[in-house]
């Protein structure tokens, strides 16, 4: 497996919409053109160093601010709700991150169905390659399958750009191959995100995604406690954040997805409620 990932072709994405152009974020400009101020500073007079060191001390603790704030746009475009043609077709968005999970995921996508509700999937690549037939039951069952990272590593934010563009590409080659379309969608692991993930993901044609609310699946073991964080001030627009790999959504799917009924909220993938976009 290792030699695939290293046999990628870095600089061809596989995405069906062709790369982005990349265009910095402001804060990614602003720390740009401070690295090159202070070069051109320490040239001048190399006796200022104290205080160049000081702006680029707060410029990258500003960064790293940024890095661990998963629902900011200091470092580029990030989609944390619907666009307005889809609030106002009251649809809202089930994502699914960490799977698939043999333990898990089937179960899910049975409540879906019962329910039928449409889901987007973040798989990790690494475990998609390890249940292929989970991964096609996803994209068979009408949900959309989307980048959650290769192997899914807690420094996920902390990689320099060759790394991030290896992750993030294994993982594009190997859902795309199984599921049949290219993901259009990416979630950085625990959305933690790097500053220099924004030109990878151009490249690959991703586009960026956090949520509107999380449940805390992963750490919490209480469906009604996770229920009512998904749900108060849930609204139509919404994107909501659980986990195929944490066996307590099981008892949590039922119960949202009848409030979800009772609303008068359709849940949709991602790829039907931004399709216009992904067109444009």
């Amino acid at each position: 497996m290792r030699a695939r990932e290293m046999s990628l072709n870095t600089t061809t994405t596989i995405s069906g919409t062709g790369p982005r152009r990349w265009r910095p974020a402001p804060a990614i400009w602003v720390s740009l053109l401070l690295h090159a101020a202070s070069a051109v500073l320490l040239t001048a007079n190399l006796q200022t160093w104290p205080w160049v060191l000081g702006v680029l001390a707060a410029n990258h603790l500003v960064l790293l601010c940024a890095a661990l704030s998963p629902r900011g746009r200091l470092l580029g475009p990030n989609l944390t709700r619907l666009p307005a043609t889809a609030e106002g077709r009251r649809e809202i968005c089930l994502t699914f991150d960490d799977g698939p999970e043999p333990e898990v995921t089937p179960h899910v996508l049975d409540l879906l169905d019962r329910f039928q509700a449409k889901a987007s999937f973040f798989c990790i690549g690494e475990k998609a390659a390890a249940h292929p037939e989970l991964v096609r039951e996803i994209a068979h069952r009408g949900h959309s399958v989307e980048n959650h990272s290769y192997h899914h590593r807690r420094t996920f934010a902390f990689f320099g750009m060759s790394r991030l563009r290896r992750e993030v590409e294994a993982a594009q080659q190997t859902l795309t191959s199984i599921a049949g379309r290219p993901p259009a969608f990416f979630r950085a692991p625990a959305g933690f995100r790097s500053p220099m993930l924004d030109p990878v993901l151009s490249t690959a044609a991703l586009r960026y995604v956090s949520w509107t609310r999380r449940g805390f699946d992963t750490v919490s073991r209480d469906p009604q406690r996770i229920l009512r964080r998904l749900t108060r001030g849930l609204a139509a627009g919404d994107v909501l954040l659980l986990h195929d790999s944490a066996p307590v959504v099981l008892a949590v799917l039922p119960a949202l997805l009848g409030e979800l009924a009772a609303r008068d909220l359709k849940a949709v993938s991602l790829e039907t409620a931004c399709g216009d976009e992904l067109r444009d």
